[in-house]
């Protein structure tokens, strides 16, 4: 099969990442992959280093233009983001190629918007979702996703990359807490930052590191932090390439956000055996089921803070969950199992369209 990526992001979150995931799993099987992205974005120069033909466009109708003039060369044509879909099913006249859509976000479609996302997505062949959570809308809607979750990879630990973070963090002989996610409402960043106040009232012995850009939250989040006296505790770390490797030092990871369709971040802490407290937003749910962690409600600071102590203090507790949890990921959030899922849909699209 020849198979076309489209993630027009500008930036580097989980779905890029997923996408890069793909496209190695799709190659691996022995498969053409090329990808329409965001010219001069970290996907674009990502793939290419990777040696993956990536097609760099810079807005909107170079996206339409590319797919009207070239789509009908692939045989799939896979939107991995709610914006490239709309562009796939909108030129679907011109390149009469099956659309695939992932949808990786559990947000709510709003009463005046039903009428255009149900028709945009009842236009896509394959609908996959990544979680229960990011499948409740579309069945709502009437439709019926299957249901392909995000996957991790093994990483090989750069120690040197992981040693200039130490250094410059100052992190040597702390106990290390963190989080990645952007500065954003869905996020929930206070939440985060007050759960913190509440365990440094207890214990001096720990760092909080928080990884990921800025965004509408950021002034807030900050202005708690020194409103709450944490600014040798609380630590904005920004956006930093190869995040994996950090996860080495953490003693907790923790995710405080109001939506997640799946929150693969988490995926990353089950691998490297570090527990992970969480509220229970979306796909969290379902990740940290049956033991795999800590689950808080949305909002509750206090929780949030009884659960990080609680995995930094009760050794047998850490060792249960982070088992369940790497024992859990390896055998439902597979790199090439993805691929192979996904195979078996596209497979399937163009054996009907053959017949």
């Amino acid at each position: 099969m020849k198979i076309l990526q489209l993630n027009f992001e500008k930036g580097w979150r989980g779905g890029e990442r997923q996408t890069l995931y793909c496209m190695r799993a799709f190659r691996a099987a022995g498969h053409q992959v090329e990808l329409l992205c965001r010219a001069g974005g970290p996907l674009e120069s990502r793939a290419g280093e990777e040696g993956f033909v990536a097609h760099g466009v810079r807005n909107v109708p170079a996206q339409l233009a590319f797919l009207a003039r070239a789509g009908r060369g692939y045989d799939i044509i896979h939107a991995q983001t709610a914006n490239t879909v709309t562009w796939a099913v909108l030129t679907k006249a011109l390149h009469h190629r099956p659309v695939v859509f992932s949808r990786r976000t559990s947000f709510v479609v709003e009463p005046n918007e039903e009428w255009k996302t149900g028709a945009k997505w009842r236009r896509v062949d394959c609908f996959v979702a990544i979680s229960e959570m990011a499948a409740a809308e579309p069945r709502r809607l009437g439709l019926h996703p299957v249901i392909i979750r995000s996957a991790v990879e093994p990483h090989e630990v750069d120690r040197d990359h992981v040693e200039r973070l130490v250094g410059e963090l100052g992190l040597q002989g702390k106990k290390v807490l963190a989080t990645s996610a952007a500065l954003i409402r869905d996020k929930d960043p206070l939440t985060l930052i007050r759960a913190v106040g509440e365990l440094a009232r207890t214990r001096g012995d720990f760092v909080f590191v928080h990884f990921g850009a800025g965004g509408d939250r950021e002034a807030e989040s900050r202005a708690e932090v020194h409103a709450l006296g944490l600014q040798d505790v609380y630590l904005f770390a920004g956006f930093r390439k190869g995040i994996e490797d950090f996860y080495s030092v953490f003693d907790v990871f923790v995710m405080s956000s109001q939506e997640e369709a799946l929150g693969s971040s988490v995926l990353d802490a089950f691998l490297q055996h570090v527990p992970v407290v969480s509220t229970d937003a979306g796909g969290l749910k379902e990740s940290l089921a049956d033991g795999r962690g800590v689950l808080c409600a949305t909002g509750d600071w206090q929780a949030m803070a009884q659960g990080m102590a609680r995995c930094l203090d009760d050794a047998a507790f850490r060792a249960d969950c982070t088992k369940r949890a790497y024992d859990y990921v390896r055998t439902e959030h597979d790199v090439t199992e993805m691929g192979r899922r996904y195979l078996a849909q596209f497979e399937r699209l163009l054996a009907a369209k053959a017949g």
